[in-house]
């Protein structure tokens, strides 16, 4: 009896599947498991543009990124077409000639993000601002995109 109590216990996690999910899996199989192998946890990550949140309004549209460590010079915001493009690059800060890398997990390089714009974009008035590491983009809407109320005669 002594032996059953001192047994560890084991707690059931019902959503503990989730947490080791291999988000590559459906598309590659098992090489989402295997870059993490050899490059660590975060490799995944270092390929990924920036999160946005995108918002709409009656007068415009919202678009917010963040981009944490990009300086406001290393941003371009473009539009070609009917598409916003954002482009930048995060810059390491690391010396590589005088710093060797114990654990690197913050990623560095290039991206791009780009955004279909609806028709009643406005994007010859598109405007930017850049605070502490969040892209806040304003695209107001075409005045004609407003609905109007018309007249009923008799």
């Amino acid at each position: 009896m002594a032996e059953e109590r001192d047994a560890p216990v084991v707690r059931w996690d019902p959503f503990g599947h989730l947490a080791t999910r291999d988000p590559w899996a459906p598309h590659f199989g098992g090489l989402g498991r295997l870059i993490d192998q050899h490059f660590g946890e975060r490799a995944a990550d270092a390929l990924a543009a920036p999160l946005v949140d995108i918002t709409e309004s009656e007068t415009h549209y919202t678009i917010t990124a963040e981009v944490p460590g990009v300086r406001r010079e290393d941003l371009t915001l473009e539009v070609h077409e009917g598409t916003l493009t954002l482009r930048g690059e995060k810059k390491s800060e690391r010396d590589e000639t005088k710093e060797r890398g114990r654990r690197l997990e913050r990623s560095y390089g290039a991206f791009s993000r780009s955004f279909s714009m609806p028709s009643d974009a406005e994007l010859s008035k598109v405007e930017a601002t850049f605070s502490d590491g969040v892209l806040r983009i304003e695209v107001p809407k075409k005045p004609e995109a407003k609905p109007a109320q018309i007249a009923i005669n008799s």
